[in-house]
């Protein structure tokens, strides 16, 4: 039996590793061993920024990429916590009944939900941000080479 509660705190704290992938599907998750790469890659763009500093492209490519797997890993367990407590039984706890306790939701699924929401939709606008501004203030500094 696969509980939605765990699922859902999996997807939030443990998502960017997968670990909600192989609590659901088991090893053989091709997301639960992709996932890791982006994230294993914005970790890195965030050494090459204490390194090099901000003006390091690479670092304006490689960030957001933990940024956004992180936001999409909210989503994730926001989606695990909202789903509907037959649905989750009918998905992931086949031979179970519709009304199984697993798919029960209860205040700890409710606080996955709600701190996924806070810290996903954080981490997403910063991860904008820093893309946006990083892009037009190359925007600028090449506009100005092309002036001179």
């Amino acid at each position: 039996m696969k509980s939605k509660t765990v699922a859902a705190w999996l997807a939030f704290l443990g998502g960017p590793l997968g670990l909600h992938c192989f609590y659901l599907r088991g090893f053989g998750s091709t997301l639960g061993w992709l996932l890791p790469i982006p994230t294993a890659l914005g970790l890195y763009g965030i050494e090459r920024l204490r390194l090099y500093g901000v003006d390091d492209g690479w670092s304006w490519i490689l960030l957001p990429l933990l940024g956004f797997t992180i936001a999409g890993c909210a989503l994730t367990a926001i989606v695990y916590g909202l789903m509907t407590r037959e649905k989750w039984n009918a998905r992931y706890n086949a031979g179970a009944s519709v009304d199984a306790p697993a798919g029960r939701t209860n205040w700890l699924t409710i606080g996955a939900v709600v701190l996924a929401l806070f810290f996903g939709s954080t981490i997403l606008m910063a991860s904008i941000a820093f893309s946006f501004q990083r892009f037009f203030e190359h925007q600028i500094e090449e506009g100005r080479k092309i002036s001179q």
